[in-house]
């Protein structure tokens, strides 16, 4: 967010203010003239987060195959209380991506903090958890911020200088290329101020098939969920692409330690947004997402090189998922 970028709306009540810097259209349409030019084509994850793509992503949190959720918040329940005790009272916290109410509300619910700053890139997925958990909890103040924090972003001058932490849970963070998370490390801190706390879960090396299976579901669910980007792409740019005419394809890469998401051409086409025509082969695959896999310490020297200090790690008896605290 730069300085002189103004919401697009603020909604506010005493206890819950909504501000709205959501990316507009065109930052999509500009994404896939940027990323279909390239070789291999590729797109930002994060458009996959519009209404639909977020209660998709919401059903995969809850698959048999998909360990991460389940695994992270049973860490959770049995670590909240020593995350609170770290933080300390009369605290903001700042949640990246307003995900898994499950997850929010055991920190909430052990920290008690002064401020909740939910932030996410969905405008109504944001606007429908953050009145959940506002409804739920009387006593808690909401200041709701809908932004894409892949970008340069900061928090709304009003914020005020309460005791920082910010909670950036399922491993998200896996999302970026090393070099990208640590931008994303170091930014995070700046908005946190000095003494400032990170609580991020980090997903865990592991045998590839146990990995292609969290991305393979059975029922499919994680197929819908990569092409979902394909109707957001035709409601929003006004286009007729056949979602049929792709296939979901996810893989673990061992030269880079990632499970790679691609969407790949069934046949050859020519796709047209925009007045520009995008030339598909059939086999040819547009790259729509990466997740990054640590071992705990080489996490950690990331945090180092970023600024960070670590001060506690918590991992599952199975060593399949870590969540980390950080301090700036």
């Amino acid at each position: 967010m730069t300085e002189n970028l103004q919401p697009n709306l603020q909604q506010h009540t005493a206890d819950f203010q909504f501000h709205d810097f959501a990316p507009k259209s065109e930052d999509l349409s500009q994404a896939i003239q940027s990323g279909w030019s390239e070789k291999p084509k590729n797109i930002s994850p994060k458009f996959f987060y519009d209404q639909r793509g977020s209660q998709l992503f919401d059903k995969i949190c809850q698959l048999d195959e998909y360990y991460v959720t389940r695994t992270e918040i049973m860490l959770l329940e049995k670590h909240a209380n020593e995350i609170a005790k770290n933080i300390g009272d009369n605290s903001c916290l700042i949640e990246m991506g307003s995900g898994s109410s499950k997850k929010i509300r055991l920190i909430l619910e052990a920290l008690r903090p002064a401020l909740y700053m939910p932030i996410d890139i969905s405008r109504e997925h944001l606007i429908e958890s953050a009145s959940l958990l506002a409804k739920d909890y009387s006593w808690l103040k909401i200041n709701a911020v809908c932004l894409d924090y892949s970008e340069q972003w900061n928090l709304p001058d009003e914020t005020p200088r309460l005791n920082r932490a910010a909670f950036f849970p399922g491993s998200s963070i896996g999302n970026f290329h090393p070099l990208q998370a640590s931008q994303l490390l170091q930014q995070m801190s700046q908005a946190l101020g000095k003494g400032g706390k990170i609580i991020i879960g980090v997903d865990l090396k592991k045998p590839e098939k146990q990995l292609n299976a969290a991305y393979n579901d059975k029922n499919g669910i994680t197929a819908e969920f990569n092409k979902n980007l394909l109707h957001r792409i035709n409601r929003e740019l006004f286009c007729d692409i056949n979602p049929d005419s792709f296939s979901h394809n996810a893989f673990y890469s061992h030269s880079h330690n990632r499970i790679e998401m691609h969407l790949v051409s069934n046949q050859q086409q020519v796709i047209s947004i925009q007045g520009i025509d995008y030339h598909f082969d059939k086999g040819e695959s547009i790259h729509t997402e990466c997740s990054y896999k640590y071992s705990a310490s080489d996490f950690q020297q990331l945090a180092v090189n970023s600024g960070l200090t670590p001060l506690k790690c918590w991992i599952d008896n199975e060593a399949k998922f870590s969540i980390h605290l950080l301090e700036y």
